[in-house]
């Protein structure tokens, strides 16, 4: 039985159990996924994928790549990985994009649209004048924030909002919300986070935030 990778199907799509200390290394281990998920790609096109995995042998640089892959090969709608090395996950803060649940979505959130969820979430695309996306961890946004965003929804004031533009029409974090100041397109990236009892936007320095 190869008990190295279980793909299991569920209600909101797909899950790959991985055991990592079954493979000598990364590019092993994503070889064998591709394996695994070419059998059924037909079926598996425009699915969720939750990948549960020990995360903390899995640096950010392959994890990147992982999702590439997956999203390019294998044509996945969205991925959400699960750190199976964290104990008591529903109960854990997200203080990283990599800690606890992670959704990852490749897609521009238009207006009218909303998405909510338990943990970190991270957009490949942006999030236009109208939309809405609430998220109990961390919103990282590989493109522009226009519309409504909100973190650490569940009370954690560590979260942390991120986005190549930030020009939100209303920013929460927690329990303290800001509306976008009347300025100048931003010309790199930006962070907000709470200090002080108030939420403060700064250039985004990944290392810094990330880990």
């Amino acid at each position: 039985m190869d008990d190295k990778i279980v793909i299991k199907g569920n209600r909101s799509g797909l899950s790959a159990i991985i055991n990592m200390n079954k493979f000598s290394g990364f590019e092993e281990m994503l070889e064998h996924l591709l394996t695994k998920l070419s059998r059924g790609k037909r079926f598996y096109k425009n699915s969720t994928l939750t990948i549960s995995t020990n995360l903390s042998s899995i640096n950010e640089k392959n994890l990147i790549h992982l999702k590439e892959v997956l999203f390019n090969e294998i044509e996945i709608k969205d991925i959400i990985l699960q750190d199976e090395s964290s104990k008591d996950k529903d109960k854990k803060t997200f203080t990283g994009v990599y800690e606890g649940r992670t959704k990852f979505l490749r897609k521009t959130v238009r207006s009218g649209q909303c998405i909510n969820y338990n943990g970190n979430i991270v957009i490949v695309g942006d999030i236009n004048s109208g939309a809405e996306v609430v998220a109990t961890g961390n919103i990282i946004v590989l493109g522009s924030i226009k519309g409504n965003v909100s973190a650490g929804a569940n009370g954690n004031a560590k979260a942390i909002i991120a986005a190549f533009s930030l020009q939100p029409e209303i920013l929460k974090i927690s329990d303290i919300a800001t509306l976008s100041p009347d300025s100048e397109k931003p010309q790199y990236p930006e962070v907000a986070k709470i200090k002080d009892g108030a939420i403060i936007v700064e250039p985004y320095l990944p290392n810094k935030y990330i880990y």
